[in-house]
């Protein structure tokens, strides 16, 4: 069995749409990240190679082992779209923007990845840390922890998206013959 611990980076504050960005985080709650790596298991970290993210990680290593960053467990792409706001985006595009969050699948930003393309990234990285060690912490990005709360639960998208899944939170899902799901959005 795998158990992963998805951990959310700390907050970029940003009131836009940040995918592929590299914004940095606010990790002056440093109660919260004394909390998560109080909670989390003596287990290697793995995150995505975005500064939100690897900072995310580094706070919260302490002696753990630290695997290298990767680009696959970066957010969603948005293309065009990237650091615009949804009115924004909205009032160029009303129908593709709307088509993206509500009928999430093969819809792209222009130049950017579609729920499918995002899925299909995250769901390679996680399937080959299968098996590496018995916990795994993964501080990466709210898309990237939704593809695998829809995997988990077998829901749509769509459904997926109705999860809120706070900074600094932790998604605990496992993998033994099957997906199975713990805590969502937890908040140590």
């Amino acid at each position: 069995m795998s158990r992963f611990w998805m951990v959310r980076h700390g907050p970029t504050h940003a009131k836009t749409m940040v995918g592929w960005s590299d914004l940095p985080a606010d990790l002056s709650d440093t109660g919260a990240l004394a909390r998560l790596r109080t909670y989390l298991p003596d287990a290697p970290v793995i995150s995505s190679d975005l500064i939100r993210a690897s900072a995310t990680a580094d706070a919260i290593q302490d002696q753990r082992p630290r695997l290298p960053p990767t680009r696959d467990l970066r957010e969603i792409n948005f293309g065009a779209w990237e650091q615009r706001s949804f009115a924004d985006v909205e009032a160029e595009s009303p129908d593709l923007i709307r088509a993206y969050w509500e009928q999430p699948g093969d819809v792209r930003p222009p130049g950017g990845e579609s729920w499918h393309d995002v899925q299909t990234r995250v769901n390679t990285v996680i399937d080959g840390l299968i098996g590496t060690a018995p916990d795994i912490i993964v501080v990466c990005h709210f898309g990237v922890i939704l593809t695998q709360v829809q995997r988990a639960l077998g829901i749509s998208a769509y459904d997926a998206f109705a999860n809120k899944i706070d900074n600094l939170s932790v998604t605990d899902l496992s993998f033994d013959n099957s997906w199975h799901i713990g805590a969502i959005n937890h908040r140590p």
